[in-house]
């Protein structure tokens, strides 16, 4: 496994590639890595001849200075991980190797999908992803990209971004991978108490709380529900139960064939994010 640090010497490799006309599956990352992680290298080689992950914790889509500088970084035991998954390159550049100029003008508008939840709750938070995946698509040029739906929103703003640029790469998206207790993996999770992390699975308790009563009640008698139960030991953000392709909040079952239950929410200063497919 390789690792590049620099755009050139991954432009250099990609041609090379390119002119053996092999496919490339890509796996971008913000590092601290885990097993969900691994999950989508593991799919890439299944679907790709050569796998390139890219390790960037990308300043602009914070908007808490706190929460940028806190964010754990683990190069060391990354590298491993990803070596030992038989990633084939890892792209690791610095703030100034992927942001040269002073002024980052790229500005996107993906209408409603970016209106809502973690749109409404970070400004400038997908702007900051658009701006960081268009880059990384530009100098990896692969024929697919993996993401976790853990994440849910950003890959649906994933998928409108390819669409906007006309891109043949192709997303996949792989199903959230969960500790055993059902805890979403999350890099955000290394950073919990020996006690937060006993109270973190309440998050996705509750989004089993709502499938588990999705014909007895009304989504919006459900997310009162939830909350509820979650702010015991939380602070919530939302709980939002919207269609899954629109990402626009229902008030009604009927209003939608693909409900999907979204959800953020504090433990102490860490924000954690999870979803479930009704």
């Amino acid at each position: 496994m390789q690792v590049f640090e620099r755009k050139a010497d991954l432009t250099q490799f990609v041609d090379q590639i390119k002119a053996e006309s092999k496919s490339i599956g890509f796996v971008p990352t913000m590092g601290a890595l885990h097993a969900g992680h691994i999950l989508l290298v593991t799919e890439a080689k299944k679907q790709a001849d050569v796998v390139v992950a890219s390790i960037f914790v990308n300043p602009i889509q914070f908007n808490n200075a706190e929460d940028l500088k806190k964010y754990p970084r683990t190069f060391d035991s990354d590298r491993k991980m990803l070596e030992e998954a038989g990633c084939d390159i890892v792209f690791f550049p610095s703030v100034e190797e992927m942001y040269p100029e002073e002024e980052i003008e790229e500005s996107y508008d993906f209408g409603a999908l970016e209106k809502v939840m973690e749109g409404a709750a970070r400004p400038g938070h997908f702007n900051g992803v658009a701006v960081v995946v268009k880059r990384l698509f530009d100098l990896v040029r692969p024929d697919k990209a993996f993401f976790g739906k853990k994440d849910f929103q950003q890959l649906a703003i994933i998928r409108a971004l390819v669409k906007q640029m006309a891109s043949p790469v192709k997303i996949i998206g792989l199903d959230t991978v969960r500790e055993k207790d059902g805890l979403a993996m999350s890099s955000r999770n290394r950073r919990l108490s020996e006690v937060q992390r006993e109270q973190a699975v309440e998050l996705s308790q509750v989004l089993n709380f709502i499938k588990q009563n999705k014909n007895k009640s009304r989504p919006e008698e459900l997310e009162k529900e939830a909350s509820r139960k979650l702010a015991h030991n939380f602070k919530v953000e939302y709980i939002q139960i919207v269609d899954g392709n629109s990402l626009q909040p229902i008030s009604d079952w009927s209003q939608s064939d693909y409900p999907v239950a979204c959800a953020a929410a504090f433990l102490g200063d860490i924000r954690l994010i999870d979803n479930l497919e009704l």
